[in-house]
């Protein structure tokens, strides 16, 4: 009884559409973590320091550094709009912009409270502390005609910038304060030396800022009647970063950890965004 030879041509043709099965099913995979309608417009992030004092205002600005990284690693444009600096050290809150491909996509996962636990280097005695600081992420919006901002319901007001720019900084009054009345909504920009590139921006920020509070009440709207209900209090944080008694980042929604603080202080947080996209989509975020 003969035994047929493989057919080595009809072999290789089938590893090749394997592999193109592979990178499709993976590209959906992706494509699937991003499916947020937003998820391809820049990021608007806030960081506010929390319970801590100097700490907290210092982790704070370990957090800015972070995104400002990983934005660097990703090649994604980020500018500074906003800041009010702590007494000694870091700030007591700052507002930056992430452009680039899927930035609020991959930044919606770093909503919540972030937690450090350090020795503290404010400290004379060095004990540990525990400080914490909230990040707010909000697509940017553009004017589709979707919101309407009245002239009417807008109080504006201008003064001089309080973070760093040298003499023309302090002399001119081109920071804008916008208020939006009927929500108490307040934006600030100073980012710009022209006042009326921060009223443009702070406009732009304010817009974003009442599309997410809409979609926050259809939220909040959907919980009330699944009968479900969501702590925001500090307490809740999302991430915590432990640099004593042990080195350790944990994500408390999805149950990722990473054991080198440092690499993740340094930007190299996509792991962790990873691990929330693919819990946030229902799929086990240690699969990768």
């Amino acid at each position: 009884m003969a035994i047929a030879e493989p057919d080595s041509e009809m072999e290789g043709t089938l590893r090749d559409e394997l592999r193109a099965l592979d990178k499709d099913v993976g590209k959906q995979e992706v494509d699937l973590l991003f499916a947020n309608p937003y998820a391809d417009h820049a990021a608007l992030v806030s960081i506010h320091a929390g319970a801590g004092g100097t700490d907290s205002q210092d982790w704070t600005e370990m957090l800015l550094r972070m995104y400002l990284r990983w934005a660097e690693r990703k090649g994604m444009p980020a500018e500074l709009l906003d800041e009010s600096p702590g007494e000694e050290a870091g700030y007591k809150s700052v507002t930056i912009r992430i452009g680039g491909k899927r930035a609020f996509g991959w930044l919606r996962a770093e909503r919540g409270v972030h937690r450090l636990v350090r020795l503290s280097p404010y400290d004379q005695a060095h004990r540990r502390h525990t400080s914490f600081a909230l990040v707010e992420v909000i697509p940017e919006i553009e004017d589709t005609g979707d919101i309407e901002i009245k002239p009417d319901d807008l109080k504006v007001d201008v003064y001089r910038s309080s973070g760093a720019g040298g003499q023309h900084v302090n002399k001119t009054s081109s920071a804008v304060r916008m208020t939006h009345l009927p929500t108490g909504i307040i934006v600030t920009c100073q980012n710009e030396r022209s006042q009326i590139k921060n009223r443009d921006m702070a406009l732009k920020v304010l817009r974003s800022r009442l599309v997410a509070l809409r979609e926050q009440q259809r939220s909040d709207q959907r919980q009330e009647l699944k009968g479900e209900h969501q702590s925001n209090e500090w307490g809740s944080q999302i991430r915590s970063y432990v640099l004593h008694p042990y080195t350790l980042v944990k994500d408390h929604r999805t149950g990722f950890e990473v054991g080198n603080v440092q690499a993740v202080l340094d930007g190299a947080i996509e792991p962790l965004m990873e691990s929330f996209l693919r819990w946030d989509g229902g799929r086990d975020p240690k699969a990768a």
